[in-house]
């Protein structure tokens, strides 16, 4: 057995099942779940009806590298999205099956072994870049994302030495758990680390087109290389999915580009990994890149449950809303993991505990002290939610 499967920690998921273990809510209460980010919006119908139109389409082999039309379309968005000069489908974009394999199958790629590999990450974080480093026979090097910061990472804290060590740099932007947005001036200093440190940066974006502000869309890291004159996005890949944008998780569809040398390895070890996309999916995926009033209509509904649930929490937490994306990062007055037991227990409503989703690192955990609530159901369900947990939060001061 690889013996890197040994460092994996155990995920999320299964610590919150075993805090919650032999805990027994009101029976009165029907449980409201915050703590997956599954967005549980309708997905687009004319998406669905694509899909099944070219079921047929499954007697045939895919190409690991996507259809023509799939590329062409996913560059036009980012071109139109991102306010670049141009996005070459044939050598900037890949198609892939959602981020979360690509952001795993990325590292196993790139990573050079045998030199001292680091890879750095934010802390809090989405843990597959942690368990990509480790697979990746890498080490992970955590860039706190503290209050005090804007929850963002401190690239210019990272010593020299790291930088020296690092090969591939993760960020996500907005964030997750965070909503915190990296603006363009951040990124583009990354950029400027990444020449002379010689390191990749693999920016998850997923969360980008969840804003609240239909005028001031988050920046993405190819548009930082724009405004640099990097039309060539060196050292830089983007990874984007539908799982968020248009409430396709279940579909498993994104992309990665950016570098096209970089694009080019990469393609070359998917080739061997088999995980082509199918047909239905790519026919799917190409209409829903090529429509931005679902899209529109998602954001709206987000933008409704914010401004009720802060309305409700706002009195009794530290709590504000995030510059993007669909959590709420609440600072909580007792232990996290209490508060989340003890809200199950009392409430029926589940959260996640920030310190699930970091690491102790550099002196402290900087996901401690929080818990991560996911706006994914339906509105009517998490006013709800947020009058049972403001009711919980009370009867702590009590």
């Amino acid at each position: 057995m690889n013996p890197d499967l040994e460092r994996l920690q155990p995920y999320p998921f299964e610590r919150l099942a075993k805090l919650k273990a032999g805990v027994t809510p009101p029976a009165a209460l029907d449980h409201i779940a915050l703590s997956i980010g599954e967005p549980k919006h309708d997905a687009p119908g004319f998406v669905v009806e694509e899909l099944l139109t070219h079921l047929h389409g499954l007697s045939s082999y895919p190409l690991t590298r996507g259809m023509d039309a799939l590329r062409e379309a996913i560059a036009t968005w980012l071109t139109s999205r991102f306010g670049l000069a141009a996005v070459d489908p044939a050598r900037q974009v890949l198609p892939v099956n959602g981020t979360r394999e690509a952001l795993f199958a990325f590292a196993q790629a790139v990573v050079e072994r045998g030199r001292e590999a680091l890879v750095a990450m934010p802390n809090p974080f989405y843990q597959i870049y942690e368990g990509a480093a480790l697979l990746a026979g890498a080490e992970p090097w955590f860039m706190n994302s503290e209050a005090e910061a804007g929850y963002l990472p401190d690239f210019e804290a990272v010593p020299a030495e790291a930088w020296r060590r690092c090969q591939l740099v993760y960020v996500c932007s907005p964030g997750n758990p965070t909503g915190a947005v990296i603006p363009e001036a951040r990124l583009r200093r990354l950029i400027e680390l990444a020449d002379e440190h010689d390191f990749l940066i693999a920016s998850d974006e997923c969360y980008s087109e969840l804003y609240p502000d239909e005028q001031q869309p988050p920046p993405g890291l190819l548009g930082a290389c724009a405004a640099m004159g990097r039309h060539d996005y060196r050292r830089c890949v983007v990874f984007h999915s539908l799982s968020k944008r248009s409430n396709l998780p279940g579909m498993r569809s994104g992309f990665v580009a950016g570098d096209a040398e970089v694009l080019a390895r990469f393609l070359l070890y998917r080739t061997y990994h088999g995980c082509a996309m199918p047909p239905p999916v790519q026919h799917a995926s190409l209409k829903a890149w090529g429509d931005e009033a679902h899209v529109i209509v998602n954001r709206k509904l987000y933008r409704e449950k914010f401004a009720a649930v802060l309305e409700i929490l706002g009195p009794v937490l530290q709590v504000q809303r995030p510059d993007a994306g669909f959590y709420l990062w609440p600072r909580v007055p007792i232990d996290d993991r209490d508060f989340a037991r003890d809200l199950f227990a009392a409430e029926n409503v589940t959260v996640l505990p920030g310190s699930y989703l970091s690491r102790e690192a550099h002196g402290r955990n900087p996901g401690a002290g929080h818990v991560r609530m996911a706006l994914v159901a339906p509105v009517d369900d998490c006013i709800e939610a947020a009058g049972r947990i403001r009711r919980f939060v009370e009867t702590l001061g009590a």
